[in-house]
């Protein structure tokens, strides 16, 4: 009787709630579409763009396709409150279910146009919005072409989002290796790739052959290393790591590139000597649109005599992107001619593909091979929001200047640097420190946006490198940079050396990797941080 009763009364609940639902369904009111275009506000051409839709409860909303031609790319990470929910949409009408009410809509394209940001009051029936995006700078116009090294984006939907942030070249990381001992084909992650590039068109490849080796177990034991990539590959790798130094052999034979990644990883400072690495992110995928996430990733790395920002919470977001400067500076004044680049890890972390970005210079029009050439000869800058066009004694960045010994000479640094919103500062570099810091003039151009004239000379003594980096002031705080690729001065019999703090880091950093690799990897393993520390320790001793 007593579970017949129970039985009843669930069944009463079961009623109750049935009914409630059904009243919800029947009170809610039915979504209706919005049908967008997105349109260069001076061609009126279609473009393909990020599209961000927000309701004040704070839910995101995603977009469709409203045609069959077109294509729409969701994009939803959220890591600890760091958030990036978009879809990247072609140049091709979309649409979205909304329910009436009031939204916000956000339309973001690349780096060259104006992000627009309008209210949308959604009624009971359907409707259409055209969305007008103001370009304030056009890079091809005057030969730059833009890149990311770093993507973890499927090659199925790589050529929408590069459309969508109107990028020319990407270097998807087809094959991903985490564990010592396994080859490429063996790794986590290996995608069937064809040999050469694809593609989209004329000046937007995607090449799919690339490595990374991000080592964060030795056999079935956790021990992170790091990550290093092998780029604009031939042929499949199939090495494995450690030792690196043969992938570094093979990744010169097929005249491929190395990418270092982070500067901050247990092996980084190992493998920029051992592998001779030609790339540097000066924008890492720990600079994102969103919220800077990793205040405390490798904060025990931090050099305690270099003047880098942290608080109790860890690294700030300059904190972390002047660690990856600095970093770089030192390693430029041991001799160690890395290259800058950028990279995002969009599909692993919330920041859109292209966020920080590489532009390199082609006066003579895009090809891949140029682009490629270019980016290892430093023709380049990097950016996170403005963009610099400067030479150095008429000479672009990139080039190496021969002198005589016993020359005394200038490096004039002339050009501008542009950007959407005003400049904080520009800086020029000699060997890591900023010689001359230079209030932007911000005069406005007749596309809105703020440009600053830059002629400096600054005095070379002995070799030495020059760069050029500058910042915007940002109405939220945010760091947003452009920096150059140095230009360098040789001069026989008077070689650079590292200054003591820096030198003291990097000895530092070889003495601690030893002993926690010690035991765990190989004796020739180990063996290669003994090499670098070798050498810093031989640098050591002609420090300034």
């Amino acid at each position: 009787m007593e579970q017949t009763m129970i039985r009843g009364r669930r069944f009463v609940a079961l009623m109750i709630a049935s009914l409630c639902w059904n009243s919800s369904l029947l009170s809610a009111e039915p979504a209706v579409n919005v049908r967008g275009t997105i349109i260069d506000a001076q061609t009126r051409k279609p473009l393909a763009a990020r599209v961000y839709v927000r309701s004040p409860d704070g839910k995101w909303h995603f977009a469709s396709s409203a045609t069959k031609q077109g294509r729409a790319v969701e994009y939803r990470k959220d890591r600890g409150g760091s958030v990036e929910m978009n879809t990247s949409v072609s140049a091709d009408p979309f649409v979205l279910r909304l329910t009436p009410g009031k939204y916000t809509l956000g339309v973001e394209r690349g780096k060259e146009y104006v992000p627009l940001e309008v209210p949308l009051e959604v009624g009971n029936a359907p409707q259409q919005v055209t969305l007008r995006l103001e370009r304030w700078i056009d890079m091809a116009s005057r030969g730059w072409y833009s890149g990311d090294t770093h993507v973890h984006q499927p090659l199925d939907v790589l050529p929408t989002l590069m459309q969508a942030e109107d990028l020319n070249v990407a270097f998807p990381l087809t094959s991903w290796v985490t564990v010592t001992g396994k080859t490429p084909s063996e790794g986590r992650r290996s995608e069937a790739v064809q040999n050469g590039q694809i593609h989209l068109d004329a000046t937007h490849v995607i090449h799919p052959r690339n490595t990374e080796y991000e080592i964060f177990s030795v056999g079935a034991k956790r021990h992170t290393l790091g990550a290093v990539f092998v780029l604009n590959q031939k042929e499949p790798l199939e090495l494995s790591v450690p030792t690196v130094a043969p992938v570094a052999a093979e990744a010169r034979r097929q005249k491929a590139l190395l990418d270092l990644d982070k500067h901050s990883w247990p092996w980084s400072l190992m493998i920029v000597p051992i592998m001779n690495v030609d790339l540097f992110e000066l924008s890492n995928n720990h600079v994102w649109r969103t919220k800077f996430g990793f205040p405390q990733w490798t904060i025990e790395m931090k050099p305690q005599s270099l003047g880098i920002e942290t608080t109790e919470a860890g690294w700030t977001e300059w904190g972390w992107i002047d660690f990856g400067f600095k970093t770089y500076y030192a390693l430029l004044n041991c001799g160690y001619r890395m290259r800058p680049t950028a990279g995002t890890a969009t599909g692993v972390h919330p920041v859109p593909l292209g966020f920080g970005r590489v532009y390199v210079h082609l006066p003579d029009g895009f090809s891949y091979d140029k682009w490629v050439a270019g980016l290892d000869a430093g023709r380049s800058f990097v950016t996170t929001g403005p963009v610099l066009f400067v030479q150095s004694n008429g000479r672009p960045p990139g080039h190496t200047f021969q002198l005589e010994q016993g020359t005394e000479t200038t490096c004039r640094v002339t050009g501008e640097a542009d950007s959407r919103l005003p400049l904080d500062r520009i800086e020029i570099l000699v060997n890591g420190e900023v010689w001359k810091r230079v209030k932007p003039a911000n005069a406005t151009t007749d596309r809105g946006s703020y440009r600053s004239k830059i002629d400096v000379s600054v005095p070379i003594d002995g070799t030495s490198w020059a760069a050029v980096r500058c910042f915007e002031r940002h109405p939220e705080g945010r760091i947003r940079f452009a920096h150059s690729s140095p230009v360098w001065f040789d001069v026989p019999g008077r070689p650079l050396y590292p200054r003591k703090a820096e030198i003291r880091y990097l000895v530092r950093r070889m003495q601690e990797e030893i002993a926690r690799n010690e035991g765990v990897l190989s004796k020739a393993a180990v063996d290669e941080y003994r090499e670098a520390l070798e050498g810093y320790q031989r640098l050591a001793k002609k420090a300034r």
